[in-house]
């Protein structure tokens, strides 16, 4: 290209350049649009040498061409040269598009520096900063936008610090409660302070915080936020007045309205959450997403013919297709419909409804007599689908298992296992299988290679420790196996149960009521129930024993270990 010729044209392109406004809200703008949204801004020419104009121009068509690498190096190296406040947003606006993390934060504290009464530059400063752990000095900028009365939404910094450990949200909270001090009626910065409690789990301090500073009318976040902090507290019921007073005073919000429906579906009033869902779909006919949730109600409180007709919609709108024809699956299964329910299925394609749709098909074709077309349907998708080939396998040995079919799982997973000798899921599945039929020396001997490779399973850990305690007498063997998986995954309610269970086994009462009772109290299972009501039996509380039993046989009334419990121990199998 002529260079006198690119020069004016780069002074075409670049007009106004200088004095950039920093209107533009949009921080993921291509690159290649930048130019044309400052099209019908006032023009202020900068005085920048040839070299410069020349690499600007550069960029600018690089950026046409969707070469983004070269547009943002030439910006960000004639941002840091010329120190020019619209070079330098130009360049963050290319960083922030195309992901560039540092360019991003180094060029935001340019545009920062180089304008600092543009309220923007500083809230991108402080963005930039807070995603880089930098709270601190992120507050900094913050501050100037509160003193310069922009509209700061402090939550990003709360919501950035999510991921991050203790001693930096620590710090965040402090950087919050000195502004507080200084600003205590901002509600941007009491909401952000309540979010971050929220996330320390502070969820009743987050609530007092919010009653104590209620929002200016038209602030929807904060009671958002309130609503679910109720629910999450249990005093849900609360929850439901305080979003209908503020959808009366904003009937037109779609979030509110969206919250309220789905908190009376977290409340179990599912006849209440379809009319509201069935308002929103009406409102928002094209929203989708509100037409696959009134769908999911409507399966819920079992009115299929309605549920059947929004999955249809939504096939014909091309949306949600896989899990609508999961859904009518379930739907003619529930029909008692099995041929129409495997056409359904077989329609659902790759992705996180195919397994689901997999393992259902194989399950009806088994259970009706069916097993070799299942075998063959399996075989098939693993041939065309090899990602999923272990699950495929897997389900294929669960359905057969499932029906009573041990020996052909058995050969299934053989099979699999040929072929993929070392995934630890077939092992554990067939370790599984070997406990169930009394081999408990191939459930060892899977578990614990299971353990060589991956010392840290806590499953297969717990599992051995688990069988070995009630299948043996090696009470201390066991003991030492749940433990370790206790440290790993000290709150998992399975793992209490096993170390309770084998505390029951080794005689320790007290210790074994206190680990099943937090069991249960995480996990209403009905064997961690037929587990404590054991030990309390044992330790001379029977009739609570029984009043243990005894609900859970309301929730699980065909419980096998349940019946063979109470019968071994109280001669009946009623209470």
């Amino acid at each position: 290209m002529n260079r006198s010729y690119a020069l004016l044209l780069a002074f075409a392109l670049l007009q106004g350049c200088q004095t950039l406004a920093p209107g533009s809200t949009d921080d993921q703008a291509p690159a290649a649009d930048a130019a044309q949204k400052q099209a019908d801004k006032p023009v202020v020419y900068g005085s920048f040498s040839q070299d410069t104009v020349y690499n600007l121009l550069t960029a600018e068509l690089a950026g046409q061409r969707n070469r983004f690498d070269i547009a943002l190096d030439n910006y960000v190296s004639e941002a840091i040269k010329t120190q020019d406040p619209g070079i330098s947003e130009r360049a963050y606006r290319i960083a922030e598009y195309v992901g560039a993390d540092q360019a991003a934060l180094d060029t935001s504290l340019l545009w920062a520096k180089n304008d600092p009464d543009n309220l923007d530059a500083q809230r991108a400063a402080a963005i930039q900063l807070a995603r880089g752990g930098r709270y601190d000095d992120s507050m900094v900028y913050m501050e100037k936008v509160l003193q310069g009365q922009g509209d700061t939404h402090f939550d990003f910094l709360a919501l950035s610090a999510a991921e991050t450990d203790q001693e930096t949200r620590d710090g965040l909270q402090k950087s919050f409660d000195r502004l507080l001090r200084k600003y205590p009626d901002n509600g941007q910065l009491v909401f952000g302070k309540a979010l971050l409690l929220q996330q320390d789990g502070n969820a009743n301090e987050a609530l007092t915080l919010l009653e104590n500073h209620p929002p200016e009318e038209g602030e929807i976040a904060p009671v958002l936020l309130r609503a679910r902090l109720l629910q999450s507290v249990g005093r849900g019921s609360e929850a439901l007045p305080l979003l209908q007073k503020t959808i009366r005073q904003n009937p037109d919000d779609k979030r509110l309205r969206l919250t309220y429906a789905r908190t009376l579906v977290e409340q179990d009033r599912l006849d209440d959450a379809k009319v509201e869902f069935s308002s929103l779909v009406q409102q928002y006919p094209e929203d989708d997403e509100l037409r696959y949730s009134l769908a999911l109600i409507c399966l819920e409180t079992k009115n299929w013919e309605e549920a059947a007709g929004y999955l249809q919609e939504l096939i014909e709108r091309d949306s949600h297709v896989d899990s609508a024809h999961l859904n009518l699956g379930r739907i003619h299964e529930e029909r008692n419909q099995p041929q129409a329910a495997l056409d359904e299925y077989a329609m659902v394609g790759p992705g996180n409804d195919y397994l689901p749709a997999q393992l259902r098909q194989a399950d009806i074709l088994v259970a009706n007599g069916r097993s070799n077309e299942a075998s063959r349907r399996l075989a098939l998708a693993r041939d065309t689908q090899p990602d999923y080939a272990i699950q495929l396998y897997l389900i294929e040995a669960e359905a057969l298992g499932n029906n009573d079919k041990d020996a052909q799982a058995l050969q299934v997973l053989e099979q699999a296992l040929k072929q993929y000798p070392d995934d630890n899921s077939l092992l554990y599945t067939r370790a599984m299988m070997a406990e169930k039929r009394n081999d408990l020396a191939q459930m060892e001997k899977d578990l614990r290679s299971i353990i060589a490779r991956e010392p840290e399973n806590a499953m297969a850990l717990n599992a051995l420790g688990y069988t070995l305690a009630d299948r043996t007498t090696r009470y201390a063997e066991a003991k030492s196996l749940i433990e370790k998986a206790h440290q790993i995954n000290p709150d998992d309610p399975a793992v209490l149960d096993s170390l309770g269970w084998v505390n029951y086994r080794m005689g320790n009462l007290d210790e074994a009521e206190r680990l099943l009772r937090q069991a249960l109290e995480r996990f209403p299972d009905h064997e961690v129930a037929a587990h404590l009501g054991e030990v309390l039996w044992a330790n001379g509380k029977r009739r609570e024993a029984r009043q243990i039993w005894a609900k859970a046989f309301e929730t699980q009334p065909d419980s096998p270990i349940l019946r063979k419990t109470v019968l071994r121990l109280t001669g009946s199998e009623t209470l």
